[in-house]
């Protein structure tokens, strides 16, 4: 049972949920043991990833959109998370992701960021989102060029260096494209 207002976004291979309790272990095994969190703030504790997951779920309850649970079509195992924050330092919404360990390198984040690109602006209304990525993630900025985004500026947000990429629009004909591919 979700415990948010996520809708439900299908791809190719995902389904993109909000999160429901069974996420925790994933969730709290990514934000305790992966190297990744190295370029994302460091490693926290069991604690630290509890109270992280229950803010994503409130995040959904005051804005109507946060973190979605990506999951394998085929076997609903959660390979990660992708969707929009918006904090309140941010200085707009932002088009985040975080793949779990083992879930790398196989477009799974490319899909459903288009996916939620996609829903966000044809559903919310939200215009072209941003990503801050530490300029040390070098795996997030290979994706947000991926994704058609490009460098705005560089910026210290929540005391941390990073790029402010800009996204394309939901309706870009290379947004269209993306998101073509990824659902098809």
């Amino acid at each position: 049972m979700s415990l948010t207002v996520a809708p439900t976004l299908t791809t190719a291979r995902l389904v993109l949920r909000g999160p429901q309790k069974r996420d925790l272990a994933a969730f709290t095994a990514m934000v305790t043991t992966s190297a990744r969190m190295d370029v994302v703030g460091g490693k926290g504790t069991a604690d630290d990833a509890w109270r992280a997951f229950i803010s994503g779920i409130r995040h959904w309850q005051w804005h109507g959109y946060g973190f979605f649970t990506v999951t394998d079509r085929e076997t609903g195992v959660a390979a990660g998370r992708v969707g929009i924050l918006n904090h309140l330092e941010w200085p707009q919404p932002e088009l985040a992701w975080h793949m779990f360990d083992g879930y790398e390198g196989k477009s799974l984040a490319f899909e459903a960021a288009c996916a939620v690109r996609e829903w966000a602006g044809r559903t919310l209304g939200l215009e072209p989102l941003i990503s801050l990525i530490s300029p040390n993630n070098t795996r997030s900025l290979a994706l947000a060029t991926r994704l058609g985004a490009v460098e705005e500026r560089r910026d210290v947000i929540d005391g941390e260096n990073c790029i402010i990429f800009r996204h394309l629009a939901y309706d870009d004909p290379r947004a269209v494209t993306q998101a073509a591919e990824a659902i098809a």
